[in-house]
């Protein structure tokens, strides 16, 4: 059985702050956001922080770790003033290891503005080898032995 659904175009602050977290635009970034905007991690209670300005620092703390930071929006739904998104996230840190993370926020628009955000999201932690590196090669390999 197939389920018809709509969907609704992306609302404008959630292109901003796509194109915010791509280009490393920390203004960007404040423009989309609400003057009290509010960041809860139900998970992870202690990271909950409110307001623009911390907004700002804790992701230009991101831009700085991972200046090559990219976004990538993988699925979203709109209800009202509510934006779910699944996300994921690739780059490089300054040290040249690679920074990978994902997961799904969901947001509340006022306006023009994102003025909350409920946070599930990790970074990814690599332990052991890089698969899809190990797998390239094998791939490659067999591909020369033919």
């Amino acid at each position: 059985m197939t389920e018809d659904f709509c969907v609704l175009p992306l609302p404008l602050p959630l292109h901003q702050l796509i194109q915010a977290w791509n280009t490393q635009d920390a203004a960007l970034l404040a423009a989309c956001l609400h003057l009290d905007y509010e960041s809860i991690q139900p998970h992870d209670p202690e990271r909950n922080f409110w307001g623009r300005a911390a907004a700002v620092r804790n992701w230009q703390a991101v831009f700085d770790a991972v200046p090559n930071l990219q976004a990538e929006l993988l699925r979203w739904a709109v209800g009202g003033n509510e934006v779910w998104t699944e996300w994921r996230w690739h780059g490089t840190y300054q040290s040249g290891a690679a920074f990978r993370a994902g997961g799904v926020m969901v947001f509340g628009l006022s306006g023009a503005q994102i003025a909350w955000a409920r946070v599930y999201t990790k970074i990814e932690q690599v332990i052991g080898p890089d698969w899809d590196a190990l797998i390239e090669e094998i791939l490659n390999h067999e591909a020369a032995q033919n």
